[in-house]
């Protein structure tokens, strides 16, 4: 099984950026769907950003116009980039990727998480 590394969280002011990072831990052959979830306490996870390789991203809407994903198809990473951060991000932050792995048989897809990452808006 491969797992996912989560880096970038933390504390930060209002208004201001964090960038998110996500990477296999191992050797992949494709990153096939891209996306960022987060869970407040108390809450339901809920998607953040999504995206498919070749395809537009879609946001949710809490977060369109100023979180952006994008990936790395070199180093086979994804990025969450959040500007213009506000309290109600709050929340742990997962990544979540489909990917695609060579295997004794050919090649296999599954779906990872993260382990999650704290992002802290406050002042």
């Amino acid at each position: 099984q491969v797992h996912l590394v989560e880096s970038g969280g933390g504390l930060v002011q209002p208004g201001g950026s964090l960038r998110l990072s996500c990477a296999p831990s191992e050797s992949i052959l494709a990153i096939n769907v891209y996306g960022w979830y987060r869970q407040a306490p108390g809450q339901q996870r809920e998607l953040v950003a999504i995206a498919a390789y070749g395809g537009a991203a879609d946001y949710g809407d809490s977060v369109k116009g100023r979180f952006t994903i994008s990936r790395d198809n070199a180093k086979n990473m994804v990025f969450l980039q959040m500007n213009s951060l506000k309290p109600e991000d709050t929340a742990v932050y997962y990544c979540n990727l489909e990917i695609k792995v060579r295997t004794d048989w050919g090649t296999s897809s599954f779906s990872s998480w993260g382990q999650g990452t704290q992002v802290t808006v406050s002042s």
